[in-house]
């Protein structure tokens, strides 16, 4: 960011800026996984990976529309979280990532950019949360749990560019600041295991994420690439960028 001028800064600089608005707050796993009928969960004071990155980029989108109110930021945090934006039960949240990007993207409020950055296509099988529904207390509900074995089925299906873990220090001068990174996991069922967003500090690039491992939202000490190369879990990145083009022509026809 050093350099530009005010009115160079992108949509990618504003998502960063408000996602370090909260440093140092706590890290919370599991504060959408409660019993009773859906609702849309807006917590501010707390954070899993998810949950975070989710926030920032509703009030990002506040931000850029003008239009900076509780409502406003509770319709823009269901649109993200839920299919279509529209909460229909426990299955209509996006629960895996692969389902959450490929949601937004059809609502042209995130682009995919792995494709531009090398990404390779895999498809996995995916049936983590049906494989082990005592984490999740909706997968009690028979009806809940025949509903995400179809979703699950239809992930298995898809098919998803990849940034595999050696060729992703070829692209990392490419990676925005802003940028929303997802880990591509080996684990067993499971697509993504861990999100974030890319930020530039200094002239390294860094990821700043809800962290279980510090217990709270910081920058990481290490670069992005070696924070993705010490993980053995890990064998790739999702990269995709919030679309704050189709945010301004929204912002212009009202």
């Amino acid at each position: 960011m050093q350099g530009r001028q005010n009115d160079d800064y992108s949509h990618g600089d504003l998502v960063a800026a408000i996602a370090m608005l909260f440093l140092d707050k706590p890290y919370q796993a599991g504060t959408l996984e409660q019993s009773g009928r859906e609702r849309l969960n807006a917590n501010l004071s707390a954070f899993d990976c998810t949950t975070f990155v989710e926030t920032a980029l509703a009030l990002s989108r506040c931000a850029e529309s003008g239009k900076i109110s509780v409502p406003e930021f509770r319709k823009n945090l269901q649109s993200l979280r839920y299919r279509h934006g529209r909460i229909n039960g426990y299955a209509s949240r996006l629960h895996y990532f692969i389902d959450w990007l490929s949601d937004n993207e059809k609502m042209k409020w995130v682009v995919d950019r792995s494709k531009s950055l090398g990404g390779i296509f895999q498809r996995k099988k995916i049936h983590f949360m049906t494989t082990h529904r005592e984490l999740y207390p909706a997968l009690k509900s028979k009806a809940q749990l025949t509903q995400m074995l179809m979703i699950e089925k239809i992930l298995s299906r898809r098919v998803v560019r990849i940034i595999g873990k050696d060729k992703f220090s070829m692209q990392k001068s490419k990676v925005n600041n802003g940028d929303i990174v997802a880990f591509v996991t080996a684990q067993e069922g499971l697509d993504v295991a861990h999100v974030g967003f890319a930020v530039r500090k200094g002239k390294s690039l860094r990821l700043l994420h809800a962290s279980q491992k510090e217990g709270k939202v910081v920058i990481s000490k290490k670069t992005l690439a070696d924070y993705l190369k010490s993980n053995k879990r890990f064998t790739g990145v999702i990269i995709a960028e919030s679309n704050g083009s189709f945010a301004k022509e929204m912002r212009e026809k009202a």
